[in-house]
């Protein structure tokens, strides 16, 4: 099965992972030096730092993609987690012109590999840090990485600019995995969250809103 025939469901996520790229790269345009040192909305991280997160786990996925078309199950980061901290703490301090190159060069690259994969690509697996984790779901945890942590950036995109297929399908998948570590007759989500607006509710789901009187989801990561 190639990414490109119409109507396939990779397909699509392949697109709207490309979309999200190039829409992000437009937004670094003109990131200063002082920008990329202040902090982020992600607690001790830099926006240099999540800039380097997004590029290394392009680099992760592409490392993934490419075992997988060798036949082969390998790690999405080579030197585990340990190794995936110290590459981001190493390059968070590098000139702003260097972190948005870092991360158009390296999404550039997994949207080719997107792109040129075949049926038995897709069908393989890579080892994420939450173990094995199926190629063909990659164009979609991808796109989640870079909006969600494109609101972590801090830089003036917010959950109210998630593009609507994007919150529709999370809000259903995240309720969903809330739902499924909770105890069998106890999967509605709490009255609190019902209340809240559907892209509140979802980035109670993701970690990213405290909700005064309602528990965090503890779905996120």
């Amino acid at each position: 099965m190639n990414s490109d025939l119409p109507g396939s469901k990779i397909s699509e996520a392949v697109h709207a992972c490309a979309a999200s790229h190039r829409a992000l790269i437009a937004h670094l345009a003109g990131l200063t030096d002082a920008q990329a040192r202040q902090p982020s909305l992600l607690p001790d991280w830099s926006v240099g730092h999540v800039l380097t997160h997004i590029a290394r786990n392009a680099d992760g996925f592409s490392r993934m993609i490419e075992g997988a078309a060798r036949g082969e199950v390998v790690a999405m980061y080579e030197h585990g987690v340990e190794g995936r901290r110290a590459d981001i703490e190493a390059g968070s301090g590098r000139p702003a012109a260097d972190l948005v190159a870092d991360v158009a060069a390296a999404s550039m690259r997994l949207d080719d590999l997107f792109a040129r994969c075949d049926e038995s690509t897709w069908a393989g697996s890579g080892l994420a840090i939450a173990g094995e984790t199926p190629i063909r779901e990659l164009p979609e945890r991808r796109r989640g990485e870079v909006e969600i942590h494109r609101v972590d950036l801090g830089l003036g995109y917010t959950f109210d600019d998630w593009p609507a297929d994007y919150r529709r399908a999370q809000l259903a998948m995240r309720t969903n995995q809330w739902a499924s570590r909770k105890p069998m007759g106890f999967t509605d989500l709490p009255a609190a969250a019902l209340a809240l607006a559907p892209t509140e509710r979802l980035a109670w789901l993701l970690g990213r809103l405290v909700v005064e009187g309602l528990e965090p989801a503890g779905i996120n990561g």
